[in-house]
């Protein structure tokens, strides 16, 4: 899961709005399949569940394995489950390169940090999945294509919204988490305690 290939607007129309995935839009509005507009079936709770599931994986780009030891994580935690959980997927390296708009979609900051173009605490990090503490100092390699590249990145996606627990300044490249992660920031929607029910039963 963590390097899907097949079409991303199938999973979109299936799950819904995923920014993480893919900036596309369908034009389709219906489910994917041969049925997808007229088979009108009732939907279980199961599967209520493992629709919220799959919008968490496919949105951060995390393997069922991953997710899994994140929700291990997370209920060994004193506090709400389903906001650490959410706090562990948004504090990885990959999703605050996402948030500062240094890559268009998770999959590309995932792409990004393996090439070794991010720097945290100006050491070369490029495990996506290294998880950011607070007054950690995310940067741009200091080198001709690292910051082109991000420029470019940077300009085609505008004037993003940053949240409020990261810091950015787009002059030399460099942001600051200033905090974790608040719930409201989080742009992907999602009830987290479904998901925490549908592992329920497998933990």
């Amino acid at each position: 899961m963590s390097r899907y290939r097949s079409p991303r607007l199938r999973v979109v129309r299936r799950l819904g709005k995923l920014p993480g995935l893919t900036r596309k839009i369908s034009i389709k509005t219906n489910p994917p399949g041969q049925h997808g507009s007229s088979f009108n079936k009732k939907t279980s709770l199961y599967n209520v569940r493992l629709k919220e599931k799959q919008k968490l994986r496919y949105h951060y780009c995390v393997s069922e394995r991953q997710l899994l030891n994140y929700v291990k994580k997370s209920r060994k935690k004193k506090g709400s489950s389903g906001k650490l959980l959410l706090t562990f997927l948004e504090m990885r390296l990959d999703n605050l390169v996402f948030r500062l708009g240094f890559a268009p979609t998770i999959m590309a900051a995932k792409q990004l940090v393996n090439h070794g173009h991010v720097l945290v605490n100006s050491s070369a990090i490029n495990i996506p999945s290294f998880g950011c503490q607070p007054k950690d100092t995310i940067s741009v390699k200091n080198s001709i294509l690292s910051k082109n590249l991000v420029k470019k990145n940077l300009d085609l996606s505008g004037n993003i919204l940053v949240p409020q627990h990261l810091f950015l300044n787009r002059d030399i490249l460099e942001a600051k988490v200033l905090s974790l992660v608040n719930r409201k920031s989080i742009s992907l929607v999602i009830n987290e305690l479904l998901v925490i029910e549908y592992y329920s039963r497998k933990l």
